[in-house]
């Protein structure tokens, strides 16, 4: 490798078969300042392998988050390589819909294995090289559930309050070192990602054995589809937002993506909570009539 190309900064992204996380690749492979690694689960490879030609500085790998063999393996590849990884873009992730009844200790545990556990084990196999550098940067992809939490979501939005969490303490103790951590915080974004959400056992939708939160299902699917294509942001808009905190010298911790998670930022810190969750309940769809028939609690 040339001195030239050995200076260019290192990224590691995760999560590029779909979405963010693709659009992210694809603006990363014409900027030719960057050596890349642009990683998926293995049912992505092969696509992502007929759209990007592998160079000296643009390379694809398999990495499913939750393997621990698998994130040390491609930590070791890119430190052979090119010494070490200076951005890590933690954008994998997964989402369930279920309500929290519904979901069982296995489908928890792979929620947090892929938004949490796997995420924070790449960032822990990434920060001695960036200590040693006495720079880098840290970029984790959140959600606005990550600010307010919503029915038939309570697992993702665990998990992503948890990763937030993470990331705030995270910010003050690698500071010292040199080391900027960023949250990504997107909210209804204009793609198909909606089509990739994985449902409990018991609340997949050919599932009808229970009736109780049939109504739950039946009114936020349809609502959180149509606020997505309803979005006017694109996972490319994301992808462009997520180079500008690359570039950006000492970018902040919190990043609002969209339009309506700068809203949710700002409400969530001026408006009360006895006044911001009775109002957002009233404007979910047709909650009035939610598991009537199931309660003897009168409305």
């Amino acid at each position: 490798m040339d001195n030239k190309q050995s200076k260019k900064p290192v990224v590691l992204v995760t999560g590029c078969g779909s979405g963010i996380g693709l659009a992210l690749a694809e603006e990363l492979y014409k900027r030719t300042e960057y050596r890349v690694v642009i990683t998926a689960r293995a049912s992505s490879l092969k696509m992502l392998h007929t759209k990007f030609i592998e160079s000296d500085r643009f390379l694809i790998r398999l990495l499913d988050v939750i393997e621990e063999g698998n994130r040390t393996s491609l930590i070791k590849e890119i430190v052979t390589l090119w010494g070490g990884v200076n951005i890590l873009i933690n954008n994998a992730g997964v989402s369930y819909r279920a309500v929290v009844e519904h979901m069982s200790a296995s489908e928890e545990q792979h929620q947090f294995a892929t938004n949490y556990f796997g995420p924070v084990g790449l960032i822990k196999s990434v920060l001695p090289h960036m200590r040693q550098m006495g720079w880098g940067k840290i970029i984790n992809v959140s959600s606005v559930s990550g600010m307010l939490a919503m029915p038939t979501m309570g697992a993702y939005s665990a998990s992503k309050y948890a990763f937030e969490g993470l990331s705030e303490a995270l910010w003050y103790e690698v500071k010292p070192l040199g080391i900027n951590v960023s949250l990504i915080q997107p909210g209804f974004v204009h793609s198909q990602s909606f089509l990739k959400v994985k449902y409990s056992i018991q609340s997949e939708p050919n599932d009808d054995t229970e009736a109780l939160y049939a109504d739950y299902y039946k009114n936020m699917t349809p609502f959180i589809e149509r606020l997505m294509k309803l979005s006017l942001t694109s996972p490319q808009d994301v992808a462009l937002r997520i180079l500008k905190v690359m570039k950006r010298k000492n970018p902040p911790l919190w990043i609002p993506a969209t339009l309506d998670a700068m809203f949710f930022y700002y409400v969530r810190r001026f408006v009360p909570r006895f006044i911001l969750l009775p109002l957002l309940f009233s404007i979910l769809p047709n909650t009035r009539k939610w598991a009537k028939k199931y309660t003897r609690y009168k409305k």
